[in-house]
């Protein structure tokens, strides 16, 4: 069986599984008293979600599993799509791996639907990437039951790309009758003030709330936003628009690397950000 180890345990999480939760519980407890508890939804398509070490953004990654997890919606597999920061593999790659390790233990990537998807297999480009693997042990700790995951790097970050990858996952999907997450991972504006950055973070985020994937794209050539996954964002707006025309997206949590360094020079931005229908 071919094995993706985790890389990063220990660096942007920790390496023990009991070390992982207690975080994550202490992290809640702190965020309780500010988590949106009035959302309606029908049915949720997926997140925006930070992949910066677990200390900084876990306070904003942390919503989009709370709410998950009380919504008792069932899924069967995790479509994780993140940015390719190493420029190894292909436009667009899908990991060969059986499976993928985190401190929790194995998730299993779905071969099946790997299979119905025309993107090339590139092991390389996932690798040392962090941005996937980062996410996938909030998952082990909300959710008991079995699902499957299935990680793509994105290296090109173009509208037509994002468009691609969603219309096929869509489809896909669909065929297969899969149940999905559709995960994007992503930080937002880099080493900037953080009244620098949210400005600029504010750009991408009107495009989102109106669920404008190609305005997402413009808003950061045009201002040099240095949100580092704008082409998962789009990919995850153009999948829940073909889930749902009418699809919604709401923020449920910002912040920034300086709340818990203390500093505001140079910081990074994290938002997590909601679709569903509802």
């Amino acid at each position: 069986m071919k094995l993706r180890k985790a890389r990063f345990s220990g660096r942007f999480y920790p390496d023990k599984k009991d070390q992982i939760s207690l975080l994550l519980k202490k992290t809640w407890e702190i965020e309780i008293s500010k988590h949106p508890m009035d959302i309606q939804f029908k049915q949720i398509f997926g997140a925006i979600l930070p992949h910066a070490g677990y200390v900084y953004s876990a306070y904003q990654a942390i919503h989009y599993f709370e709410i998950l997890r009380r919504s008792e919606q069932q899924f069967d597999t995790v479509v994780l799509v993140n940015p390719n920061h190493t420029g190894l593999g292909s436009i667009i790659s899908l990991d060969g791996n059986d499976a993928w390790e985190t401190p929790y233990g194995q998730l299993a990537v779905d071969k099946e639907l790997r299979e119905m998807l025309p993107f090339k297999i590139s092991s390389e480009a996932h690798a040392s990437e962090h941005s996937g693997e980062v996410i996938l042990p909030y998952f082990q700790f909300y959710f008991q039951h079995k699902f499957k995951i299935l990680p793509i790097t994105l290296l090109e970050q173009t509208p037509e790309n994002a468009a691609y990858i969603a219309s096929e996952i869509f489809r896909a999907t669909k065929k297969l009758n899969r149940k999905i997450q559709f995960v994007a991972s992503s930080d937002f504006s880099h080493f900037q003030t953080s009244e620098i950055g949210a400005m600029l973070d504010q750009y991408v985020i009107d495009e989102i709330l109106q669920m404008n994937a190609r305005g997402v794209y413009e808003k950061v050539q045009k201002h040099h936003i240095s949100a580092c996954g704008y082409g998962p964002m789009m990919s995850l707006i153009n999948f829940a628009q073909l889930m749902n025309p009418q699809s919604k997206a709401k923020i449920l949590k910002r912040g920034h690397s300086g709340q818990v360094t203390l500093s505001d020079d140079e910081v990074v931005d994290y938002v997590s950000i909601l679709f569903f229908d509802e």
